[in-house]
């Protein structure tokens, strides 16, 4: 791996820290002065990013869904089945 390589993504990681990374490696594609085996490892890397902040949203979107104003116009939790 090269020189702009960071650690391995893994679902440690925050939505935050993943949308930052995933800039910082279209910034360096986008230069187009890594060698080829480097670019293709930064795409692995913004291809693991995308996928763990997509299930982070999915979370997210899922724990929205669940909060809704009950009849007295309070939030209130439900399932996400109902």
């Amino acid at each position: 791996m090269g020189k702009n390589d960071k650690a391995v993504p893994n679902s440690q990681v925050s939505f935050e820290q993943a949308a930052e990374r995933i800039n910082e490696i279209v910034k360096l594609l986008e230069k187009g002065d890594a060698p080829l085996n480097e670019s293709l490892a930064l795409f692995e890397e913004g291809a693991k990013l995308i996928k763990i902040a997509g299930t982070l949203l999915d979370e997210a979107e899922q724990v929205v869904v669940r909060v809704q104003k009950g009849a007295d116009g309070t939030p209130e939790e439900s399932l996400l089945d109902e």
